[in-house]
């Protein structure tokens, strides 16, 4: 959005650098091709995320590339968008990164500094198979390889059944103690038209949705910045419900019975998603037919189904690979469900108004 960074994941510090052959165990469903040879002892510099997103795809994205062609991948890791560019921007005309994986914000931000290659959909061949709306965005610079999708959170100890509408989250007997997101993210942009939609407005007739979010104002535990905090306020019976945010958050503690932790993409208002792209710097230190092939093994059908079961982002490949035990789980979404029910906001939009929307939410729930 623009000189705005609306990412949610400001929250983590953390910054390593790792070979991937270390850094993740080799995961061998992409088997190897004679036509591959060409790659072979070549090196791709990639810059990521350093939570549980970033390390998925060093295990399902990165590692499996290393297997299939020979080429080795470093892997440099950061704890945010606006980090990467600051990154990128500080590191001026020397080649640093031959594929940077980031929130579609921060394409846009680099793309309009002028730090980026926009790239030949007609060397990437997978992308035939990626619905158009999904396969680029910062004005053709970024190449979608997932999406992050928000949906409801909820306790499993106090709702025996997942919500079916985000209505529930203004019942305050089904949910007494809620949490939403803070008003610097994406979620909380999406949280307002939900609302004005629920009380009969929509984006552009906003003011029934703050009016309905202010009704929730004195059920709100607090505004989830930090997502294992969020965990542990659920572990220990504190919340029962929140919402806009991602399940891909919690990849761990929704395994974890411990946390009794639940979410569902079930809602009749469908879920709001967030396309996260794939970006080739103009200055790359490696290999440009590289660097294609590796953007393209991102769009693998069994990567993107991987990459699915294993962090609870969408696919965009529409011929993603969702394993049959996998279509059983809430979390784990398949393509199906993300033609039926995805909605992309429009970023546009949004950079109009988010400055007072913003203000708007903060004054709810900040007095």
């Amino acid at each position: 959005m623009g000189k705005h960074d609306l990412n949610r994941r400001q929250f983590i510090k953390a910054v390593g650098v790792a070979s991937v052959g270390a850094a993740a165990m080799s995961m061998p469903f992409i088997r190897a091709s004679a036509s591959d040879g060409r790659f072979q002892g070549k090196t791709l510099r990639l810059l990521t995320w350093s939570d549980d997103t970033g390390l998925a795809a060093l295990r399902n994205i990165a590692a499996t590339f290393e297997a299939k062609t020979g080429a080795k991948v470093i892997a440099d890791r950061t704890g945010s968008t606006s980090e990467m560019v600051a990154k990128l921007k500080a590191g001026g005309d020397r080649p640093q990164y031959d594929i940077i994986t980031l929130a579609g914000v921060g394409a846009e931000g680099l793309a309009a500094a002028g730090l980026l290659e926009k790239p030949d959909l007609n060397r990437i061949s997978n992308i035939v198979d990626v619905p158009e709306k999904y396969r680029t965005g910062a004005d053709g610079h970024g190449i979608g390889y997932l999406l992050w999708c928000n949906s409801l959170v909820y306790s499993t100890r106090t709702l025996k059944e997942a919500p079916d509408s985000y209505a529930a989250l203004w019942d305050k007997d089904m949910a007494p103690n809620i949490f939403l997101p803070p008003p610097n993210w994406t979620e909380a942009m999406d949280l307002i038209i939900i609302a004005a939609k629920l009380a009969g407005g929509d984006e552009h007739n906003i003011e029934p949705g703050f009016k309905k979010l202010a009704e929730l104002k004195d059920r709100v535990v607090t505004l989830g910045e930090n997502p294992n905090q969020i965990a542990e306020l659920f572990r220990t019976g504190s919340l029962d419900m929140g919402g806009l945010y991602a399940p891909a958050f919690f990849p761990k503690q929704i395994r974890d019975p411990n946390y009794g932790l639940g979410a569902t993409f079930g809602m009749k208002e469908g879920f709001y998603t967030d396309l996260m792209q794939s970006v080739m710097p103009k200055n790359r230190p490696g290999d440009t037919d590289l660097a294609y092939a590796f953007i393209d093994h991102s769009l693998d059908p069994v990567v993107q189904g991987k990459m699915a079961e294993d962090i609870y982002n969408g696919p965009v490949n529409a011929k993603a690979v969702i394993s049959a035990e996998a279509r059983k789980s809430p979390y784990i979404l398949t393509p199906e469900q993300i033609a039926d029910k995805a909605i992309m906001h429009d970023n546009a939009f949004l950079a109009t108004v988010h400055d007072q929307w913003i203000r708007r939410y903060t004054e709810i729930f900040s007095s």
